[in-house]
């Protein structure tokens, strides 16, 4: 910890809200404005309707500056509700609130959220951490979860039987990838091991525990994970949020599986023992272990009917025949349900270890979802994303046994081996000059050693269940549905827009000709990108939730093998256009893209080990293939969206890690290949000594976004000042934001030097930097800087003459000026200034040719033999330009809709 920098403030003090309000409070109240009514607010369902079972959730709600002491306690209708504040405005008001929902019957529609004191309900939730291990009491269920060893839970009960035995982690790699490459494979298993666990929160409606470790095996321990475990009042299930980092060699280590195992105790007679599987839409298959149906004697009608529904068979109803011969009956002991790609599962059984399998059945995607047990208890133990994050498997082994046993594998052993090796040599590129000129024809930076997967991590979320009883078909089809789509509460676009949060961005209208134009073209570019990760199967362990950058219009598909062409990894704000698209529309199908997109360009994308720690990777071929690591990529910009409004523990660990990513510029030279080091003559900045080269947008704009977030969620001032140091030291540089960047003091988060030197880029403002300084600059009161802000907004498209005049010179590089709209929108609305509204309007309108003078929102179906199948495309859209067009529409309608007629009609030609 460094000397000037307070101590991370405990769970229990943000729960309470005093020191973190203090913090908040002395943190520059010049901005604050009166405060406003509270709002009413309503939670409502993301997907319109009330889920048929809730077993609990948590959601986050924005308020109005100056509305809502930190101290408030809420209701929502009847609903048992646990709150705790998320973020703090600066004069010490809630900011952002969350709300934890126990399991009810909540069928409205609706629920009003109500100020003044938390309603638990007659929650029973309680967390015992005073022994050895953590005890997890709700209601008839209870959950011992031990402080450290290889299990994650020791056992469960319910209404004191002994349901669940241990649920432990699991690991299988091999030293190469195929029988091909090597003339002998072998493989270890590893278990993981719980270090360290620490209870989150205890109720009353929501207990969290964090268990974090490694596997180990063989002597080795590596593939560090980290697991929490939450537990809703009056739910029998635990929601399972786990998260593991590659930290192998990936030209040594081949994971060939990855699994969550649960032990069943089974109790009953073979007959009233139940397997079931969750299939497409509603679909259940459902077995016993040993059937009573279609034999050559009929055991009769009621015995037939309770085990296909999964109750017990009354012994004494097997009478005949059966009493002497049930023996005969085979036992099936072992089920697989096996999704080796998203088009396909199958699901097949045996009796023993050593004997034949027999396919059941075939079809085409599993909501993912398993039981065992019987008509006395068992487990069901489900996996979200569970067929789009394919190759995934279901199993259960040992249902004939004493002890059965669940597992989920994320990453099913019927696949190949994980290989995360390049897809390329290095083909004599042994010189930066080499380098460049690859870069020059395929658009992808490689670099021998900057192409690892080293420090990586993926999150898995799973659900638990610990039954008393083999679940009816309806209510697993039920629990199968929260497993595929969780239940989730939220507000509406307009409360949230209310609050005025995430900048500036507006809600949908289309009440005048050019609004109309406009919010038609941002839905169809939100539509189509969904389309389109259906046509192109974007999916995958490590792919699912990202997108692809270009398309290839020759091929009809898009560049999934050309260089820096292929996945996109949040390049110019993707995971934005996404989350604002969401906020103002309210769309469950854009939401949970978003959220998929936070879950993989969040883990996969970024570093979370190694010297590249704290920094992404460039958009490429493979995920982390691309040799430039920056900041821009890892982000935090992108991911508060849904920490915010899910209050996702595991984001918030994700944003914390990157407050001192900056660090990693001592290590990581961004500009190695196109300085004068690097032998292009391009030059760099003059060094200082103490400091590394910093870029104000793609660099240190994305530093801000970390200490922003860390600073109104902790109240913690010294991010502040730290956000303070840089801004007020870029005020005092000759060419202010014109200069690019400068060198920069780690210490004190200064820039230094004259900044005499103009360096203009396009990139500079494409990576969350405006949207982050519309809010910024609500919270912090700096004349100074704000100024050479408003010079950068007004003066980076302006024409050749007017920049020249300014600056002395017309720099090159000012590109993208659609997306640069929004700087001169910004600059109109503070200024007042109605001649650059009307240039906003002509450069987001008129552009660079990127899309059809009408708005145009045409794909063009191509079928037959000139593609695999039918492909409905649009060549025009890259999603660079989907993503920075957008967001500038969103965000120009917002700061200068009511001249959307006035001066933008002119540039749409018809």
């Amino acid at each position: 910890m460094r000397q000037s920098e307070p101590a991370i403030l405990s769970r229990r003090t943000l729960l309470l809200g005093t020191a973190a309000v203090a913090g908040m409070a002395a943190a520059a109240p010049a901005l604050a404005k009166p405060a406003p009514a509270t709002p009413g607010t309503d939670a409502i369902w993301l997907d319109g309707t009330a889920p048929e079972l809730f077993e609990g959730a948590t959601f986050g709600v924005p308020w109005p500056r100056g509305a809502v002491s930190a101290k408030t306690g809420f209701a929502i209708g009847d609903l048992p509700t646990q709150s705790w504040p998320l973020a703090y405005w600066p004069d010490g008001s809630l900011k952002w609130s969350a709300h934890a929902v126990g399991a009810a019957p909540a069928t409205a529609k609706s629920f009003a959220l109500t100020s003044g004191k938390d309603n638990p309900g007659v929650a029973t939730l309680k967390v015992d951490q005073s022994g050895a291990d953590i005890v997890v009491t709700n209601g008839a269920v209870v959950w011992t979860i031990p402080k450290s060893g290889k299990a994650l839970i020791s056992q469960a009960t319910n209404g004191g039987k002994p349901v669940m035995g241990a649920v432990t982690l699991g690991a299988l790699a091999q030293d190469a990838a195929t029988l091909e490459e090597s003339a002998t494979v072998t493989q270890t298993a590893y278990d993981g091991v719980v270090a360290t666990a620490t209870v989150e929160q205890s109720g009353p409606v929501r207990a969290v525990i964090k268990l974090d470790g490694q596997h180990a095996g063989q002597g080795r321990q590596w593939l560090p994970f980290s697991v929490r475990l939450y537990v809703y009042a009056g739910a029998p299930s635990v929601r399972i949020v786990h998260t593991f980092i590659f930290d192998g060699d990936e030209h040594k280590d081949f994971i060939r599986g990855l699994s969550v195992n649960a032990a069943v105790p089974m109790h009953d007679e073979l007959y009233n023992r139940h397997i079931r599987f969750s299939g497409q839409d509603d679909g259940v298959w459902g077995e016993a272990v040993r059937t009573l149906t279609g034999l050559r004697r009929d055991p009769g009608k009621p015995a037939k009917d309770a085990q296909i529904a999964g109750k017990a068979v009354d012994p004494a109803s097997l009478k005949g025949p059966f009493a002497s011969e049930i023996q005969w009956i085979p036992a099936w002991s072992d089920f697989t349900l096996s999704q080796p790609n998203p088009d396909g599962y199958s699901i097949t059984k045996r009796t023993l270890p050593g004997q034949g399998w027999i396919q059941s059945v075939t079809e085409h995607r599993a909501s993912g979802l398993v039981y065992a047990g019987g008509a006395s208890g068992g487990v069901a133990l489900g996996m979200k994303d569970f067929w789009q994050r394919s190759p995934s498997r279901l199993d259960v082994r040992g249902a004939a046994s004493d002890q059965a046993k669940v597992t989920a594998w994320l990453w099913s052993p019927d696949a190949p081996a994980m290989d995360m090796r390049s897809y390329r040599p290095d083909w004599g590129m042994d010189t930066y000059e080499k380098q460049n000129q690859g870069l020059d024809i395929t658009y992808e930076d490689f670099e021998p050693g900057w192409n690892t997967p080293y420090g990586i991590a993926r999150t898995t979320e799973l659900t638990l269940w610990a039954l008393d009883a083999t679940p009816e078909r309806a209510r697993f089809a039920a629990m199968a549905r929260n497993v595929a789509k969780p239940p989730l509460l939220t507000v509406s676009p307009e409360r949230l827009h209310l609050a005025g949060v995430f900048g500036d961005w507006s809600l949908p209208d289309t009440s005048t000709p050019t609004r109309a134009l406009i919010e038609n073209r941002i839905s169809y570019q939100l539509d189509y990108y969904l389309k389109q990760i259906e046509t192109h199967r974007w999916y995958g362990f490590w792919t699912y939730g990202n997108v692809m950058h270009t398309y290839d219009a020759d091929r009809h598909v898009w560049r999934y093998d050309v260089g820096g062409f292929a996945w996109d990894n949040s390049e110019l704000q993707s995971d934005m256009m996404f989350w604002y698209g969401y906020l103002r529309s309210g769309r469950a199908d854009v939401f949970r893209m978003a959220e998929a997109m936070t879950r993989q360009t969040g883990e996969v994308e970024v570093y979370h080990l190694g010297k590249f720690k704290g920094f992404g990777t460039r958009h490429g071929v493979q995920p982390w293939l691309d040799s430039s690591k920056q900041p821009r990529v890892s982000n935090a910009a992108f991911r508060r969206f849904y920490y915010y409004l899910t209050a996702d523990e595991r984001t918030g660990d994700l944003m914390r890690d990157l407050n001192r990513s900056d660090e990693t510029l001592t290590s990581v030279f961004i500009e190695r290949k196109v300085s004068s080091e690097g032998g292009s003559g391009i030059g760099i900045r003059a060094k200082i000594p103490g400091t590394v080269d910093c870029s104000f947008g793609t660099s240190w704009g994305s530093f801000l976004a970390a200490w922003l977030t860390e600073w109104e969620r902790t109240g913690n001032t010294y991010w502040r000042d730290r956000i303070l140091n840089g801004m007020n030291s870029i005020a005092t540089l000759k060419y202010g934001w014109f200069c690019g960047g400068a060198p920069y003091d780690l210490k004190t988060g200064k820039f230094v030097g004259a900044g005499d030197k103009i360096d203009v880029s396009h990139l500079n403002g494409v990576f969350g930097v405006m949207e982050v300084h519309q809010e910024l600059l609500t919270l912090v009161d700096v004349p100074a800087y704000k100024k050479v802000w408003l010079d950068y907004c007004k003066y980076y498209g302006a024409p050749a003459a007017e920049i020249t005049a300014f600056l002395g010179v017309a720099p090159k590089d000012r590109s993208l000026r659609d997306a640069h709209s929004r700087y001169t929108a910004y600059a109109a609305r503070e200024l007042k200034d109605p001649k650059l509204a009307d240039r906003a309007w002509s450069e987001f309108l008129q552009g660079e040719g990127r899309f059809p003078p009408a708005l145009s929102t045409q794909t063009k179906r191509v079928d037959g033999p000139a593609v695999l199948h039918v492909t409905d495309e649009d060549p025009q859209i890259s999603t660079n330009g989907a993503a920075q067009w957008g967001l500038a529409a969103i965000e120009n309608l917002q700061l200068i809709g009511d001249t959307v007629e006035t001066y933008g009609a002119k540039y749409v030609k018809a």
